[in-house]
C-alpha cells in the first residue's frame, strides 16, 4: 500500500492536484499540492530536483504568492502537473520526505492581483434583484444580455480563508435620512472566481479562442457586501464602499486542466452575443456550490452548521471566457494573478439564491435557525462557510475547497 494513500472517492483525487500558498508552522509561505488528505511541498520538490528539464525558475515555488508560477503558460503548466503527478501516484521518496497532512496546513492568498473585477453574470441573480427592485419594470435592464456586465474592486482588501469580516460603515438610509453607521444589512455572495495565468498587453484585446492560454483555473469568492451601504451610494456609478470593504478567497487553484472533464455547454443566449464574445468551446462547468452557516450561539451550544442554499454553476449566462475578452475587449490588460469573479451564482428556485438578499426577498421573509432565532442579514458572529465541488458523481468529483469568513465587530478609526 502507498505510502501516501489517497482514499476513494477522495475530492482531491491526483487527477486535480490544486495549487496554494501556505506554510506548515514555521511562517514560510510557499507554494504546495493538494491530494488526498496530504499536501507535497512544492518548493521542496523543486530543490529536490523533482522539476529538473522544465526550464523552471530556481525559486518559482519559494515565493509568498503563486504569480510567477502562472506567467509560465499552459505548456509549462501542464509539463509540472504531468510530472507531479507521477510522482505522487507512486509515492516516489523525495514526494514522502516533503509531504504533510494538509490540514496542518495554514494558508494565505494563492496570488497577489493587481487587478480585481466582480461580474454580475448570473441570470437568475440578476432576475431577483431585477424583480425585488423594479418591480413595475423590465427585471433585466438592456444592456445585460448584450455584454457581461462588471465593475473593478479593490485588490487591498481581497483576504484569505478564515480571516475575520470587520462589519463596515458608511452611509445608509435611517428611517428615510442618511445616516453614517455600522452597516445593519450585511450580505454574502456565493461566487467563483477565476485566475489569469498569462497575462497580456495594454491596448491588445485577447480573443475569446485564446482564453485558455491566459486563464489557470479557479477557486471560491465571498464578496461580502453591505446593501444598506451599497443602495444609498451605487446611483449613478454603481458599487463602491458597499463592496470594498471585504472579499474572501478560498486558497486552492483548481486549474482549468483539472476541470476538463466537467466542461458543458453554456446556457442559449438570445440575442445572440456579439462576435467578440463568441466560441465553439464549451465554456460552462459542472460546479456544485453551497453556502453553510452558523451563529455565535450555535457554536457555544454545540449546534451544527446549517446549509441555506445549494445551487450549480453550470447554467451562468456569461461564462470566463466571455469575461475575459469583454474586460479586454477596450485594450485593458491583464497580469498574471488578477482576479475576476463570476458576480452572485444563483438558481432558480427556491434554496438555491447566493445571497441573503435573495434568500430572505430584502428581509421580509427571514430564515428560521435551529435554535429558534431568525436571520434576514448577518449580525456579529455569524460564520458563513462556501463549499464548492465539480461533478455530479461522487466518486469522480473534486473539490473546489472552502472559504470561510466571521463576522465581527465594527472597527474604531485609526
Amino acid at each position: 500500500m502507498s505510502p501516501l494513500p489517497v482514499p476513494e472517492g477522495s475530492p482531491f483525487p491526483t487527477s486535480s492536484l490544486p495549487f496554494g500558498i501556505g506554510h506548515h508552522g514555521d511562517g514560510r509561505l510557499r507554494a504546495w499540492a493538494a491530494f488526498g488528505d496530504h499536501a507535497v511541498d512544492l518548493d521542496g520538490l523543486m530543490r529536490s530536483g523533482a522539476f529538473l528539464g522544465l526550464g523552471l525558475a530556481p525559486n518559482i515555488f519559494a515565493g509568498p504568492y503563486l504569480n510567477q508560477y502562472l506567467a509560465t503558460g499552459r505548456d509549462t503548466w501542464r509539463a509540472v502537473r504531468t510530472r507531479l503527478r507521477e510522482a505522487v501516484d507512486d509515492a516516489t521518496p523525495v514526494v514522502v520526505a516533503h509531504t504533510v497532512a494538509r490540514d496542518e496546513l495554514v494558508m494565505g492568498l494563492p496570488t497577489a492581483p493587481t487587478d480585481y473585477v466582480d461580474f454580475y453574470s448570473s441570470l437568475h441573480h440578476a432576475t431577483n434583484l431585477g424583480r425585488m427592485f423594479r418591480p413595475d419594470g423590465d427585471a433585466l435592464l438592456p444592456n445585460w444580455r448584450r455584454i457581461p456586465i462588471g465593475y473593478h474592486g479593490r485588490t487591498g482588501t481581497l483576504v484569505a480563508d478564515g480571516t475575520p469580516i470587520p462589519r463596515p460603515s458608511g452611509y445608509r438610509l435611517v428611517d428615510g435620512e442618511p445616516e453614517v453607521g455600522p452597516s445593519t444589512r450585511l450580505d454574502i455572495e456565493l461566487e467563483v472566481g477565476t485566475v489569469v495565468g498569462v497575462g497580456s498587453e495594454l491596448g491588445v484585446p485577447i480573443p475569446i479562442e485564446r482564453a485558455g492560454d491566459h486563464l489557470y483555473g479557479v477557486c471560491l469568492v465571498n464578496d461580502w457586501s453591505a446593501r444598506d451601504i451599497q443602495a444609498f451610494e451605487y446611483q449613478p456609478l454603481g458599487p463602491f464602499l458597499g463592496k470594498s470593504f471585504a472579499t474572501s478567497v478560498s486558497p486552492w487553484l483548481v486549474s482549468f486542466d483539472a476541470l476538463e472533464p466537467f466542461r458543458v455547454a453554456p446556457p442559449t443566449q438570445e440575442p445572440p452575443a456579439a462576435d467578440y464574445l463568441t466560441t465553439d468551446e464549451p465554456w460552462g462547468f459542472d460546479l456544485h456550490l453551497e453556502v453553510w452557516f452558523d451563529s455565535a450561539a450555535m457554536r457555544a451550544a454545540g449546534t451544527a452548521p446549517v446549509r441555506l442554499s445549494a445551487t450549480s454553476f453550470a447554467d451562468m449566462y456569461w461564462t470566463p471566457a466571455q469575461q475575459l475578452a469583454h474586460l479586454t475587449v477596450n485594450g485593458a490588460s491583464t497580469r498574471p494573478g488578477d482576479l475576476f469573479a463570476s458576480g452572485t451564482v444563483s438558481g432558480p428556485t427556491p434554496g438555491t439564491e447566493g445571497s441573503l438578499i435573495e434568500l430572505t426577498v430584502n428581509g421580509e421573509r427571514p430564515i428560521e435557525l435551529p435554535d429558534g432565532t431568525t436571520r434576514s442579514f448577518l449580525l456579529d458572529g455569524d460564520r458563513v462557510e462556501l463549499r464548492g465541488w465539480a461533478g455530479s458523481d461522487p466518486a469522480r468529483r473534486i473539490s473546489l475547497g472552502t472559504v470561510t469568513g466571521t463576522v465581527i465587530p465594527t472597527k474604531g478609526a485609526t
